[in-house]
Parts: structure tokens; sequence; C-alpha cells
């Protein structure tokens, strides 16, 4: 007979540098966490993208590849309801309202400004707070 995998609330807390080669490895912890956490995510991708991208954002932009500043994740998984993850930089913030739309006309050749469309598509909610340096994501999750 299987182990019943534990429905309370799991996840887990880290940071890492400002540094782009630290962002894979988070990205692979936090998708750990859900599978520890004995969740069934059908589009694990969708989460991977969003984390990514946040986590992006939070180096590049956010902390400016800064080596003194750290971006932290908070992620909590409730098995069966849903993934919460946070992602904060150490930065000065920005207005995500101010962000120019990737898909109009004069964006859509830009290198940049996806990031937080990509996180939006991905997740079932995303917002800011902080002053824009906090973002904050949700994800349902199906029970195992």
């Amino acid at each position: 007979m299987a182990a019943m995998r534990s429905r309370e609330t799991t996840g887990g807390d880290f940071s890492i540098p400002s540094e782009i080669d630290a962002i894979g490895p988070a990205v692979d912890k936090v998708i750990q966490l859900i599978g520890r956490a004995g969740c069934a995510q059908p589009r694990q991708t969708d989460v991977e993208i969003a984390v990514f991208e946040a986590l992006a954002n939070a180096v590049i932009h956010g902390n400016r590849q800064d080596a003194g500043k750290r971006v932290h994740i908070l992620c909590r998984v409730q098995p069966g309801e849903q993934l919460s993850i946070v992602v904060k930089d150490e930065g000065p913030g920005f207005d995500p309202v101010e962000v120019p739309d990737p898909t109009t006309a004069e964006n859509v050749e830009s290198e940049h400004g996806r990031g937080i469309l990509l996180m939006k598509t991905f997740m079932d909610e995303v917002y800011f707070e902080a002053g824009g340096s906090e973002v904050h994501m949700r994800k349902r999750l199906d029970a195992i």
C-alpha cells in the first residue's frame, strides 16, 4: 500500500544571490517542493516558466545583478488546493502599471517586457506589493 501524503501546508523559504546562474537551481528547488508535498501538477512547465520569469526580473531588473543583494523566495503548498510563491528583491521596486504592454505593435519586437505577461499567463493570480519589489503568484493544484 502506498504511503499517504500529508494534506498539510508545506513549503520553504530560501534566498539566492543576484546571479543569473542561481535562477535555474532555484526553479528546480520550487518544483521539488511541489513534488514533495504530493501535488499533481499537470502543467508543471507553467509554474517553471512563471517562477523563472519572476526570479529573472528580480535578479536583473530589481537587484541589477548586485552581488551584495539577494532574492528571497517563499513557497507554500496546500495539497489539493494551491501553490503560493512570493519572490522579493532588494531593489527600489517599480510601478507595474507603467510597464509597456508587450503585445502592442510598437513593443512586439522588443527584447524585454514579457516576464510579467508570462507570469500572468501561467499562474492563476499575480500581483505586486512592497512598491513592486515583491511579486505574489498563486496556482491552483490538483490532489494526487
